[in-house]
């Protein structure tokens, strides 16, 4: 049988979703970068009114991740981004290479 191309991406949507509850459960803590890496006392940020979507390597404890993610803010070495996993909200800062755009993998 068949599969249907009219679903198949909400459903991979979903076990995307999944797997990532699963791996925030699992995992251990979002990590996010210091305030020694971001320097964010002596670089400038820019703050962004309308986030722009993304796809992010995180890691949970010390497993990596690419999340669709939001990016709100970010100086020249970093990237703060956000993202929603079922009614919580998630923030951090990752190095701005760990940012890609949305239609990459």
């Amino acid at each position: 049988m068949g599969t249907s191309k009219r679903y198949a991406a909400a459903v991979d949507r979903q076990m995307d979703r999944r797997i990532l509850s699963r791996t925030i459960a699992e995992a251990g803590p979002l990590q996010t970068l210091t305030a020694e890496e971001l320097r964010l006392d002596t670089q400038p940020v820019t703050i962004d009114p309308r986030p722009k979507p993304g796809r992010a390597w995180l890691r949970f404890g010390s497993t990596p991740v690419l999340v669709d993610v939001e990016v709100c803010r970010w100086t020249d070495d970093a990237c703060a981004v956000r993202f929603r996993v079922d009614d919580k909200e998630y923030r951090t800062w990752v190095w701005a290479s760990a940012v890609l755009a949305p239609d990459r993998a």
